[in-house]
């Protein structure tokens, strides 16, 4: 298993201030450096690969991973790259740490553009290292044909992920370190990206506009 550091990623104060109408630019500041400070942001991944494709999942290295979506995803594509992305367990010792509730909400907000600029630049490794023009992502419980617990089978392509960079899974299937990510990477001819064929109104974490087209397509909406 492969261990990516991704330190050193950098927050503009006066835009994250601006973004979300905070005007103390002084304490933006203040608690992104303390987040920088404590996130230690870092991916663990593997190469991994396809060894028989079934309706409704695909075996990889003799683990089933079983969605119908991810299955189209790779109907041409023999090898993928399972991973997990921490900021690590101080980050969420600090926030457990702040009794402020403005202090509290800004430090998770803050945390999870770490998080998804952390990704950005997982995701520009994998496309230098092993020359790909174009990937994309699935994460189990981004979609009900994927259901969070499918974390328990992609953990097991992921044996090293709590020794190398402490994350584990709980009897829930949630991840601890709390900012952290797991999935599949996969080349692919288009972006994907399962917002596109989510329907919830409601998400901070939406990547993409709902497609009822796509979603159409992959047979999700019937």
């Amino acid at each position: 298993m492969e261990i990516v550091s991704l330190a050193e990623i950098y927050i503009n104060p006066e835009a994250f201030a601006k973004k979300l109408r905070i005007r103390d630019q002084g304490l933006v500041k203040q608690l992104i450096d303390t987040a920088q400070r404590v996130s230690t942001p870092a991916a663990a991944y593997r190469v991994s690969y396809i060894e028989e494709k079934r309706d409704d999942g695909v075996f990889v290295e003799n683990v089933f991973l079983k969605s119908r979506v991810l299955r189209r995803n790779l109907d041409a594509i023999g090898r993928l790259f399972p991973f997990v992305l921490t900021l690590g367990r101080a980050m969420d010792e600090t926030l457990d740490a702040s009794t402020d509730m403005l202090e509290k909400y800004l430090l998770d907000e803050i945390a999870n553009k770490i998080l998804r600029k952390a990704r950005s630049r997982f995701e520009e490794h994998l496309r230098s290292v092993f020359a790909l023009r174009t990937i994309s992502c699935m994460t189990p419980g981004s979609l009900p044909d994927w259901p969070i617990e499918e974390q328990q089978p992609l953990f097991r392509l992921l044996p090293g992920a709590e020794s190398t960079l402490g994350v584990r899974l709980t009897e829930s299937f949630l991840l601890l370190p709390r900012k952290s990510v797991s999935g599949v990477y996969f080349p692919s001819e288009t972006n994907f990206l399962s917002c596109q064929i989510c329907p919830r109104e409601r998400c901070d974490s939406r990547r993409a506009s709902y497609d009822p087209r796509k979603a159409k397509d992959y047979g999700v909406l019937r």
